[in-house]
């Protein structure tokens, strides 16, 4: 037994114990046949897929074809419920791993903290370095509603309550009965997932995604982003004591899309705005007062033993509390008034009745530094009179989750599509009388035009006009947006994002809406509330991205606008749509070209760049590990601030567990630190290396448009042998999967797009192209092979792609794959695109391993190797009945059965894959 194998023991247990108390559930529940049934496929799937048995393969397809409708969806739902398990299972792995190697005192972990900061200190970063990296540094992962994630939240609810089991079976010496009863509860658990509903009866409505997002931080982000803070501060402490105080702003915020994102979503809405911030300020202020009441209990400490600041004093004499009881305790009198103002806050902002009653009216809170402030006056008066240690712990961390939640909870991002913003200002100048037809001005008289709109006094909007619906529900957020940051704070909405920006025009007509607003006043100098962020998202896009941010920071009316938001500037980046439009290949290497042309743009304007990746949690939607990704970023394009989409699936599996929340959550801080202020740039040969990339990509654009825009029938190949059309069935988002009413697939989102082919286990927005580009490269330069290893070798951007790539195809398999070509009701069509793509699959296979220089996928990263093995004998019979069922479905059987066994496979094999969209 390797060392490896004998890690994983634990991990075997673990899924030996679900999968048996799953078996036992499904056993007591769907009878003894229904179990021989489902034991059945298991071992001839697990037969076949270990020794690729022909004839274990056609026994399996001959029981799945052959299964009656009712024992097909019970078939379906244990896979699927395996498959979450062992995901469960793998997660507290990570966990158990990870304690043990910190409790070795090993060397520390790539992607800690403590690591980040020893390669600093290595380096010879001096800390004054470090502190001007972290006073203007912005980390931000952001929360969208993107719909790929398709458990509903009961479901995830009873995954965390099994993960809390294994947790504690794991930590603690447990005794007989003791163990007897975590075992009992575990029972209990499989059995309530086994009894709750996996799908949605109904779309999700907007304010449904609001509260689950805002469920992540009562799982995780309250307790876990304030730790994270104080061990950041202390690790700096240890590794630079001769600074001093390491007391950090508040740099690491979570954002949010969700409740501002309009981008194709008829249903966000001015009022789901209202609704959405009114939700997240009142968790943000029930955590205060739940943890107010907890400290109220922590620190009973009494004037007679110690004395106090004239600060805590004044604080405990203006408190409504007057109880003879708690005369001497100045600290609880505090914090009983803290909490009465605190209550009147959640009822002057929010119309909300504190859970716990104040023992008295109160002035409510101005803003959320007024209630830091009160907070800072308990630890200083615990810090200057012998009770240092009471401050490290609930006080610390409150004093710190105020400064970083505020009143807001998060930030919510505004985002719209550039085209409904053009209309708008073209109504508004219509309507008005300043221009009858914006619309077929070329760019140029638009530039004036707007330039003269937004540095005049005077409106154009007025109340006593008649506009559009769209026109009338696009202004309506922008005047929303303006209450809002009144109410609650101007941090609560600070960035308007522009989705398909093309042009100069398209952020000057977003910075005439937020003039009409108030959100920007026209004057010398002039003044502008909220970031304007172009979102570029299409191959040309992307090369132009650098030429419009220079255009524009050329224009001294917008620059002025720049500089009253402090010369900072935030540029978003499109992964998705940009891998829909050019294939994996060119839009990675778009991507980087397009941050190196901006660095070099805002240094020559003296703007700093804050850039935005707008990342899936699939590779052909940007996603990928995080920390690679980060490190992998050209010279310069870090410095110090980045913001990520968290989408998805992706966001249950990053944050749903505390412990694995503080991880990630840690690895972003820790990478952007590295990336910021160490040179990984250190490619040998920059130049002949990004000439190769160039070719490769121009190769590989060719190859991937030829065959998704460019082969006759694609379409109906990809209609028909994916789920697509099933998947925008779903009831896993409230935005609609296409922004148009079109089968076209310039107008499918990326989304559906990429988890259509997840689905079918063919991955190919990960990989295609990449075989052929390096096949023809190579076949012109003779020996270049060994150009292609040094770049994978010495480039950390080429190495992560492959590495990524390395992992879809992993992933993929052409035998799942070939069962939904069969689907496509044309013989010639299927045989011709079938083909083409096992193709290029074999092709990408080769040239990537030959130049990883490894004779088979992952084979530097065995623990996933291993991982996604044991998945595939439960995911392929989830596949296989899939693809009977839509056959049948298609085939015009009407059964409801057949309707909601397709949607239960699709959530399977999603489990399974774990990163499907």
């Amino acid at each position: 037994m390797t060392d490896n194998q004998e890690k994983d023991l634990p991990l075997r247990d673990d899924i030996r114990l679900l999968g048996r108390l799953l078996g036992d559930t499904v056993r007591e529940q769907e009878g003894d046949a229904v179990f021989a049934v489902v034991e059945n496929i298991r071992q001839t799937s697990v037969r076949f897929d270990r020794d690729l048995d022909p004839a274990a393969r056609k026994a399996l397809e001959q029981i799945l074809n052959e299964l009656p409708r009712e024992t097909m969806i019970a078939v379906v739902r244990a896979f699927s419920y395996f498959l979450h398990l062992a995901n469960i299972a793998e997660d507290q792995h990570h966990i158990r791993r990870r304690r043990a190697h910190d409790l070795a005192g090993s060397k520390p972990r790539e992607g800690s903290l403590v690591h980040a900061l020893e390669r600093i200190k290595a380096a010879g970063i001096k800390p004054e370095a470090v502190r001007q990296v972290l006073d203007i540094a912005l980390v931000s992962p952001v929360l969208t509603a993107h719909p790929t994630e398709v458990s509903r939240k009961s479901i995830l609810q009873c995954q965390h309550e099994v993960a809390g089991l294994l947790d504690k079976r794991d930590r603690m010496a447990l005794t007989p009965e003791e163990t007897e009863e975590t075992d009992l509860a575990l029972r209990r658990a499989v059995l309530t997932l086994w009894r709750t509903r996996m799908l949605r009866p109904n779309r999700l409505a907007v304010v449904d995604e609001i509260r689950n997002g805002i469920s992540y931080y009562d799982e995780t982000f309250f307790a876990e982003l304030p730790r994270l803070y104080g061990q950041l501060e202390d690790q700096l402490a240890a590794a630079f004591p001769e600074h001093g105080d390491w007391s950090l702003p508040p740099f690491f915020r979570i954002g949010s899309w969700i409740g501002g994102d309009r981008d194709g979503n008829p249903f966000v809405t001015a009022d789901i705005l209202r609704a959405g911030m009114r939700l997240q300020s009142t968790a943000a202020l029930e955590f205060y007062l739940g943890e107010l009441h907890t400290l109220g209990g922590e620190l009973p400490l009494s004037q007679l033993l110690a004395t106090v600041s004239p600060e805590l004093e004044a604080l405990a004499a203006r408190s409504p509390d007057a109880s003879p009881h708690r005369a001497d305790e100045p600290y609880r009198r505090a914090l009983t008034g803290i909490y009465a103002r605190l209550a009147a806050t959640a009822v002057a902002l929010d119309q909300h009745q504190a859970t716990r009653h104040a023992i008295a009216d109160a002035q409510p809170y101005a803003s959320a530094e007024e209630l830091a402030a009160d907070l800072r006056v308990l630890a200083a008066s615990l810090q200057a009179h012998g009770a240092a240690l009471l401050v490290g712990g609930r006080l610390r961390r409150l004093v710190r989750a105020v400064e970083v939640f505020g009143f807001h909870l998060a930030p919510i991002d505004l985002r719209q599509n550039s085209d409904v913003h053009e209309r708008t200002v073209g109504e508004l100048l219509a309507r008005a009388g300043v221009c009858m037809a914006y619309e077929k001005l070329p760019e140029e008289a638009r530039i004036g035009l707007l330039l003269t709109e937004i540095a005049s006094l005077r409106p154009l909007y007025s109340p006593h006009l008649a506009y559009s619906e769209e026109a009338t529900g696009e202004l309506a957020i922008f005047f929303a947006a303006r209450e809002l940051r009144q109410r609650y704070g101007a941090a609560a909405l600070p960035n308007c994002i522009i989705s398909k920006a093309d042009g100069v025009s398209d952020l000057l007509e977003v910075a005439l809406l937020l003039k009409e607003a108030g959100l920007l006043h026209p004057g010398k100098p002039p003044a502008l509330a909220m970031n304007i962020i172009p979102l570029f998202e299409t191959i040309g896009d992307l090369q132009n991205s650098a030429g419009v941010m220079d255009r524009i920071f050329g224009l001294p009316a917008y620059r002025a606008l720049v500089a009253s938001r402090g010369d900072e500037h935030e540029v978003m980046l499109g992964y998705s749509d940009s891998n829909k439009d050019g294939g994996f290949l060119t839009s990675g290497w778009e991507l980087y070209k397009a941050e190196v042309e901006l660095t070099e743009v805002f240094r020559k304007h003296q703007v700093r760049l804050r850039l935005f990746h707008g990342r899936g949690g699939s590779v052909g939607r940007g996603g990928g590990p995080s920390y690679q990704a980060i490190l992998a970023q050209p010279a310069g394009a870090v410095s110090g601030q980045i913001r990520i989409t968290e989408q998805g699936e992706v966001i249950a599996s990053k944050y749903a567990n505390p412990e694995v929340g503080r991880r990630n959550l840690e690895i972003l801080a820790a990478a952007t630190l590295e990336a910021t202020l160490l040179d990984l740039e250190q490619e040998a040969e920059p130049q002949a290396f990004r000439a190769v990339m160039d070719t490769l990509s121009e190769l590989a654009f060719k190859a991937y448009r030829g065959l998704v825009y460019e082969t006759d029938g694609f379409t109906t190949y990809f209609r028909e042998s994916t789920v697509v059309s099933e998947i925008a069935q779903l009831n896993i988002g409230s935005r609609p999967a296409s922004r148009k009413p079109s089968d076209r697939i310039e107008d499918l989102r990326a989304i559906p797009w990429v988890f259509s082919w997840a689905q079918c286990r063919l991955m190919l927005p990960g990989w295609y192209g990449f075989g052929s580009a390096v096949d023809t490269w190579l076949q012109r330069n003779p020996g270049g092979i060994d150009t292609l290893r040094r770049m994978y070798q010495r480039w950390p951007f080429f190495r992560t792609l492959l590495s990524n790539m390395d992992m879809v195809l992993a992933k993929s398999d052409l035998g799942i794959a070939s069962r939904y070509a069969e689907l496509v009701s044309d013989p010639a069509l299927r045989d011709a695109v079938f083909g083409r793509i096992r193709a290029e699959w074999e092709l990408t296979r080769k040239h990537l391993l030959a130049i990883e220089e490894q004779e088979e996928l992952l084979a530097d990263n065995p623990l996933l190797k291993r991982s996604i093995r044991n998945r595939f004998p439960y995911m392929d019979p989830l596949n296989h009945l899939q693809v009977e069922l839509l056959r049948r479905h298609r085939a015009g059987d009407s059964d409801e059965r057949v309707r909601r066994g397709i949607h239960l496979s699709i959530n399977g094999v999603a489990a399974g894959l774990r990163n499907s969209g």
